[in-house]
C-alpha cells in the first residue's frame, strides 16, 4: 500500500502550515493539561459529591456537542483559520473566568462556554490538516498533529500538579495565558501563507454527513472516537484523580504524574503508528489500538498500587496512541481533500463528545454505587465493542489512489523550495 509516484511527485515533505498547527497544539495542550487534574479536585473544593464534580468534564464536552453542528456551516461560511483563531480566543477568556470562579454554578458555565470555543478550533484546525494534506500523507499528518498535543500534555500535568499545591485555580489562569500566546503565533505565522489562502477560497462541495453515514468505516470510526472520548476526555480526567485520592490513598498531585505518564508514551506510539499507517493501511491499527486500550482501562481499575497504576496508565496510552492517527486518516479519507467536510468532520468530534459527556457521569455514579473497578470495566468493555464494529468494516486507504491531489505549480514549487531550505 505504498504510495504511488504520482502521489509523492512536490509532496516530499508535509507543509509548513502543518508544522505552525502541531507547534500550536504543543501550547495548547501544556495548557489542557495542566488544568486537567485540577478540574474535578477544584470541583470538590465547592463541597459536592464525586458524581457533580464529574459534571465539570461533561459540561464542556456538552457545550461543544451542542456547538458542533454549528461549526461546519461556520467553517463554510467564514473559513477554517478564523474559526480556528476565535475558538482559540473564547476557550482562554472563559478558562481565566473559571479561574475566578466562587460557586460550582460558575465553574460548570465557565467551562461549558470553553467548549464552545473547543469546538470551533478542533473542527477547523482538522479541516485545515485535510486540505493541506495529500492522501499519502495523511497518517503521518494525524500522528504529528496528535504528537503535538500529547507532547504538551506530557509537560502540562507535571506542571499542574506542583501548581495545585500553591493554588487550585493557578492551572486556569496559566491555560489562559498560553492560549492567548498560541493565538497570536498561529495568527503571526499563517496570516500570508499562500496555501492557507486557497484553503478559505475553496467551495468546491464535498462529502455530505448522509454519505459517509453510508461508509462502514466511517460509522465505526464514529463508535471508535465515542469510545476514545468517554475514557480519554471524560472518564480518565475525572475518576482518575478521585481513584488515587479514594482507593490509592494517595495524594491528588499524583494524578499530573500518571496523566503524564500516560501522554508520555502516547506520543511515542503516535509517530511510527502515523507512517505505519500511510504503509499497510488504517484498519489493523486502529483494531490494535482498541484492543490495548481495552487491557490498559481494566487494569487501571484493577490497581492495587501506585505503580501498577502508572504502568496501567502506560499501556492505555500505548493503545490510544495506536489508535489515534489511523482513525483519523481514515475519517480524513472518507471527507476526501477537497470540498468543505465540516458536516462529517463535526460529526466525528461530536462522537466523542457524546462519550465525554456520557462517560464521566455514567461512571461516576457506577462507583459510587459500586466500585472503581466496575467503572473502569465498564470503559473497557465498551472500547472492545469498538473493536468488534471495526472488524468487518472496509480498509480505506487505497492501493492506488482514487482522489489524485495534483499541486498546482505555484504549491509544488513553494514546497519544492521549503524541502531545498
Amino acid at each position: 500500500m505504498a504510495s504511488t509516484p504520482q502521489a509523492q511527485i512536490g509532496y516530499r515533505a508535509l507543509p509548513r502550515e502543518v508544522w505552525v498547527l502541531v507547534s500550536a497544539n504543543v501550547l495548547i495542550a501544556a495548557g489542557f493539561g495542566l488544568v486537567a487534574p485540577a478540574i474535578p479536585v477544584f470541583a470538590k473544593s465547592f463541597d459536592v459529591g464525586i458524581s457533580a464534580a464529574s459534571l465539570v468534564v461533561s459540561a464542556f464536552a456538552g457545550a461543544r456537542l451542542l456547538f458542533a453542528p454549528a461549526t461546519g456551516p461556520l467553517i463554510t461560511k467564514l473559513g477554517e483559520r478564523k474559526v480556528y483563531m476565535t475558538g482559540l480566543i473564547i476557550v482562554a477568556v472563559s478558562t481565566g473566568a473559571a479561574g475566578f470562579a466562587q460557586t460550582y454554578t460558575q465553574l460548570v458555565v465557565f467551562r461549558g462556554l470553553g467548549g464552545i470555543g473547543s469546538t470551533m478550533f478542533t473542527v477547523s484546525a482538522v479541516a485545515l490538516l485535510i486540505h493541506l494534506t495529500p492522501p499519502p500523507l495523511r497518517g503521518r499528518a494525524s500522528g504529528l498533529f496528535g504528537a503535538g498535543f500529547l507532547t504538551g500534555n506530557v509537560i502540562g500535568p507535571l506542571g499542574g500538579s506542583g501548581l495545585m499545591v500553591i493554588s487550585l485555580r493557578a492551572p486556569f489562569l496559566i491555560y489562559a495565558a498560553l492560549l492567548l500566546v498560541a493565538s497570536f503565533l498561529v495568527w503571526l505565522l499563517l496570516r500570508n501563507s499562500t496555501l492557507i489562502g486557497r484553503v478559505d477560497a475553496d467551495t468546491a462541495p464535498g462529502v455530505t454527513l448522509g454519505q459517509a453515514l453510508r461508509n462502514h468505516a466511517y460509522r465505526a470510526s464514529l463508535l471508535a472516537n465515542f469510545a476514545f472520548g468517554w475514557f480519554v476526555f471524560g472518564v480518565r480526567v475525572a475518576l482518575l484523580p478521585l481513584f488515587i485520592v479514594q482507593q490509592l490513598h494517595e495524594s491528588e498531585s499524583l494524578s499530573g504524574i500518571a496523566f503524564g505518564v500516560y501522554a508520555a508514551v502516547n506520543v511515542v506510539a503516535l509517530l511510527p503508528v502515523g507512517r505505519l499507517a500511510d504503509r499497510i493501511g488504517r484498519k489493523p491499527l486502529i483494531l490494535v489500538g482498541l484492543v490495548i486500550t481495552s487491557g490498559g482501562v481494566v487494569w487501571l481499575g484493577l490497581s492495587g498500587s501506585v505503580v501498577e497504576m502508572l504502568l496501567a496508565s502506560a499501556v492505555a496510552g500505548i493503545g490510544t496512541g495506536a489508535l489515534t492517527p489511523p482513525n483519523q486518516a481514515a475519517v480524513a479519507d472518507v471527507v476526501g481533500a477537497k470540498g468543505r467536510g465540516g458536516p462529517v468532520l463535526a460529526a466525528f468530534q461530536m462522537a466523542a463528545d457524546v462519550g465525554a459527556i456520557v462517560g464521566p457521569y455514567v461512571a461516576g455514579l457506577i462507583a459510587e454505587g459500586s466500585s472503581f473497578a466496575l467503572a473502569f470495566g465498564v470503559t473497557g468493555a465498551l472500547t472492545l465493542l469498538a473493536a468488534a464494529v471495526w472488524l468487518p468494516a472496509p480498509e480505506t486507504l487505497p492501493r492506488t489512489p482514487d482522489e489524485p491531489h495534483h499541486p498546482t505549480p505555484e504549491q509544488a514549487c513553494e514546497l519544492d523550495a521549503r524541502e531545498a531550505r
